[in-house]
């Protein structure tokens, strides 16, 4: 990676610390652009506005056009800024294989490629009934009889005999086990999406990892949900330590870990199942490993069309899409403002935790989570108890003192008189200062 693209990479970081969302627009291509002489431009997108920008980066100035929120010199490298597709109904791969005046005319210069994937879904279909099973007292899920025969008489004891084996943790007996994976097409094209939906919901959160897991082996999930299954095939660093693992292997144990938590809560757990679905949308293959730009918000979007093909009610739909799209804000290193702006969201505390199952799934470090959970506590303080209006270089300047004790007496002071609200502007915080230090005559 470059150094223009490393400063880029940067300052998204210092927007991502502080709340908001910033990616390096179509990274692989710029980099690309870069290698063929083009001008030292990158082009990055952020949902923070001009006037937050503008606060974490004092130099950042005002965009020429519309569509540029603004622009920031870092060295000899010029970093434009776009506002972030955050629309929902926008198309999802869109919002990261995307296209900017300035990469267009460096393209008529230089080559560049576009990446594109596409999963093709399909839908299936499922029904409810308890007979067919042998006695599970025995220690084991079986069909009744001639499995082959059983199983043809209501394909959805295919997909029951799952959740049952799941929720009692029981083994499946091998024969009723491979009718199972040799009717798996079978039991797709006859039972109903709705009636497997059914099925699926009587899984405890706790065991839906184990039923995802058989899905996955008896090959149902591949034509359930292709875009889940394909993660088999996708893989990230699990640690730096032990390299690299499957992003599926991650994901069925990040479902594992996540009600250690918060037993019983069925949405989370399931938010866990798509928190990752994005990964096969944006996987590049750039300097020796693998990367997911934006893979939150795009698997937010491809999500929102699994679980309506799933049957999922539009609040639940968007319940789960939220965990999705929001679940890395807590992943980051958060200020004050990062910290507020988290706990503003709904279902922040979910959020939390899928945090913490996925650094346990990866067997990762608690750095960054332990520092947000500090900042939680100073969530809860008003903004002005935590930093003074002035900061010490303009106490120096309206006190008309030099460097010294005096000045952290008087921030102090000052800090104590917005608490109590006897401050609550500039002008009365130069005011304060001013009188304060005639008052306790300071040097």
């Amino acid at each position: 990676m470059g150094q223009p693209l490393k400063d880029a990479v940067g300052i998204c970081k210092t927007i991502m610390r502080n709340g908001f969302d910033a990616y390096v627009i179509n990274a692989r291509l710029q980099e690309k652009i870069l290698e063929g002489g083009a001008e030292r431009e990158i082009d990055i997108s952020t949902d923070a506005d001009f006037e937050d920008l503008n606060k974490l980066f004092p130099l950042f100035e005002p965009g020429t056009t519309p569509d540029v929120t603004g622009t920031l010199k870092e060295g000899d490298v010029l970093i434009r800024v776009y506002p972030a597709d955050v629309e929902d109904g926008s198309y999802p791969e869109e919002c990261v294989a995307r296209f900017t005046p300035g990469m267009i005319k460096a393209l008529e210069k230089t080559e560049g490629g576009l990446p594109l994937q596409l999963a093709c879904p399909y839908m299936p279909k499922a029904k409810e009934l308890y007979d067919g099973f042998a006695d599970i007292g025995a220690g084991e899920i079986r069909f009744q009889g001639i499995p082959d025969e059983t199983l043809k008489q209501n394909y959805l004891r295919g997909v029951r005999a799952l959740r049952f084996a799941a929720n009692f943790q029981l083994p499946i007996e091998p024969n009723s086990w491979m009718t199972i994976v040799r009717s798996a097409r079978r039991i797709l094209d006859y039972v109903s999406v709705s009636d497997i939906m059914d099925e699926w919901r009587k899984v405890e959160a706790e065991n839906m990892w184990h039923f995802v897991k058989l899905l996955y082996e008896s090959t149902i999930l591949h034509a359930l949900i292709p875009e889940v299954a394909a993660l088999s095939r996708v893989k990230q660093i699990k640690n730096p330590e032990e390299g690299e693992e499957v992003v599926l292997d991650h994901t069925i144990e990040l479902m594992r870990r996540y009600p250690e938590e918060l037993p019983y809560d069925w949405y989370g757990t399931m938010g866990c199942l798509f928190h990752d679905v994005g990964k096969l949308f944006t996987a590049e293959y750039v300097g020796g490993q693998w990367t997911f730009y934006q893979h939150h918000r795009v698997g937010a979007k491809v999500a929102r069309k699994i679980l309506n093909r799933l049957r999922f009610s539009p609040e639940e739909i968007d319940k789960i899409c939220h965990l999705i799209r929001n679940h890395m804000r807590f992943h980051f290193m958060l200020t004050d403002k990062g910290i507020r702006r988290f706990t503003a969201l709904d279902d922040y505390p979910r959020l939390i935790e899928i945090a913490r199952a996925d650094v346990k799934a990866r067997n990762g470090a608690y750095k960054e989570f332990n520092h947000n959970m500090k900042m939680l506590e100073r969530a809860e303080i008003p903004e002005e108890a935590l930093e003074p209006l002035l900061n010490g270089h303009e106490i120096m300047d309206f006190a008309e003192i030099k460097p010294g004790p005096a000045v952290g007496l008087i921030r102090e002071a000052l800090l104590q008189a917005q608490i109590a609200g006897e401050v609550a502007s500039v002008p009365e915080a130069v005011e304060f200062v001013r009188s304060y230090r005639q008052k306790e005559k300071l040097q």
